[in-house]
């Protein structure tokens, strides 16, 4: 299966590296389409396939297509892709808030895949929401979950709004959880902490709790409730989180990403 991937930015370069990682994917079979003649003389110094610059040169030779671009850049992109198209291919988009429709129409196909990944794919440890139109076939959707699940791990979903949700939660989600780090991290710098002992110390209990509620059928409201004691400390923090009505500005601010993903797709109708 030759693969092209569109796009030699964070996650075009992510999913070349990590096809070839997983050993799904051979050099010989990874094409990467970069416009800009900079970027592109940097990815050949990669050596994780072959590089072009033009889609005549290589998209007729593709199985799968990946568009790893801007959503800025699509109709550009759908301009100098159209005329090389062929019927059979499968097209994987990333881009947020173009939908399968908009694809279909700009370049006059059918199999087509939209995907939104995370930033945390780039180590293996992705959440990918992705659906596709009628006409991929069961097993070209197994084929390219397999390459998806390299980056971590997916979600099928079969409505396509389901997407618009998927990139409020998980895709905008790990900033979320920075915002969150750093505000703990001042915290920790404020009680005399210095910067590098309150990275160590917000980093591990981040991963040390994940990995408690991943291992555990506990909820979250169980969980605090394990972690917090009656007049003790997370009591207290609990309150203070509680009357600032914290978790009301989260669901919000998830909404919030949500509606902007929602306009983003009408903008393209």
């Amino acid at each position: 299966m030759k693969i092209l991937v569109i796009g030699g930015g964070n996650m075009g370069l992510t999913y070349a590296q990590s096809f070839l990682r997983s050993q799904i994917c051979n050099k010989a079979d990874m094409m990467i389409l970069e416009k800009s003649p900079e970027k592109a003389k940097e990815l050949a110094k990669k050596d994780i396939g072959t590089v072009y610059g033009t889609a005549s040169e290589c998209l007729s030779k593709a199985d799968l297509v990946i568009l790893a671009v801007k959503p800025q850049d699509a109709p550009a992109l759908f301009t100098a892709l159209r005329p090389f198209v062929e019927a059979q291919q499968v097209f994987l988009s990333i881009m947020a808030g173009i939908k399968l429709q908009t694809i279909a129409q700009a370049l006059g196909l059918k199999k087509i895949i939209r995907a939104m990944p995370n930033l945390p794919a780039q180590t293996g440890m992705g959440m990918t929401v992705f659906t596709s139109s009628d006409e991929v076939t069961r097993i070209e959707l197994v084929m390219v979950q397999n390459l998806i699940n390299t980056t971590g791990k997916s979600l099928y979903v079969e409505a396509e709004d389901a997407i618009d949700g998927a990139t409020a939660i998980s895709g905008s989600g790990p900033a979320y959880v920075f915002y969150f780090m750093d505000a703990m991290m001042q915290a920790a710098r404020q009680m005399g902490f210095s910067v590098s002992e309150s990275e160590l110390l917000v980093s591990q209990t981040f991963r040390g709790a994940v990995d408690l509620y991943n291992k555990t059928n506990f909820s979250c409201e169980t969980w605090i409730q394990k972690v917090s004691s009656k007049g003790g400390t997370t009591e207290a923090a609990m309150k203070c989180f509680s009357e600032a009505q914290l978790d009301e500005d989260i669901v919000a601010g998830a909404k919030a990403a949500y509606q902007r993903a929602v306009s983003l797709g009408k903008t393209e109708d």
